[in-house]
């Protein structure tokens, strides 16, 4: 399976965003770990979304810096029947060190791009009540609130609100958000060595 069209960060990828994601939740992230996750947590969650978008039921974006994976984020069609028009916004992540340069506002657009390309009619996301940057974004690219679970999110004795946001699709008119060149879709394709 290729990731990316740079073989060598398709194969440190799981490596990277392993190391990206730990360290973000070790820092306090909100990114639904109360612990950094383990390798293998990273790597079935990854296995998981990449045979979803083989299937053309997610889509998966990574940024890079310098060859150095700096942020992530993917969509993941509901599995529910009745729900399956629709796709939950499950992960958008950045490393710190680029928080505050557009890393985050592209990924997130280009992953609108894809689900609004791929036919998803309402593109759904949860995020932490005091996340307020994150917030911040979804709402300036066109999310809106629909709903919020007071107290919800629970890290150790905190407790947070969980906003429920939506994108939906189906309103005529609404433009697409702009595609920066650099995170166009890589094509997902089988090769002879296997998954």
């Amino acid at each position: 399976m290729e990731l990316t069209s740079d073989p060598e960060l398709e194969v440190r990828f799981a490596e990277s965003a392993h190391r990206m994601l730990a360290d973000l939740v070790g820092g306090g992230a909100a990114l639904g770990w109360v612990e950094p996750p383990s390798r293998d947590e990273v790597a079935e969650l990854l296995g998981h979304v990449v045979s979803a978008v083989q299937a053309r039921d997610a889509a998966l974006r990574a940024a890079y810096l310098d060859r150095r994976l700096v942020g992530l984020g993917y969509w993941l069609r509901y599995a529910r029947p009745t729900h399956r028009p629709h796709a939950d916004l499950e992960k958008i992540a950045v490393t710190a060190a680029v928080h505050g340069r557009g890393v985050g506002r592209a990924l997130t657009a280009a992953l609108i791009t894809d689900a609004r390309e791929a036919g998803i009619e309402v593109l759904t996301l949860d995020a932490r009540g005091d996340n307020a940057n994150a917030l911040h974004l979804y709402r300036s690219l066109g999310f809106t609130e629909y709903g919020r679970l007071p107290g919800f999110v629970a890290v150790g004795e905190r407790r947070y609100d969980k906003v429920f946001y939506m994108l939906d699709f189906r309103q005529r008119g609404r433009p697409l958000p702009p595609t920066p060149a650099r995170l166009r879709p890589a094509k997902a394709r089988r090769t002879d060595a296997g998954p």
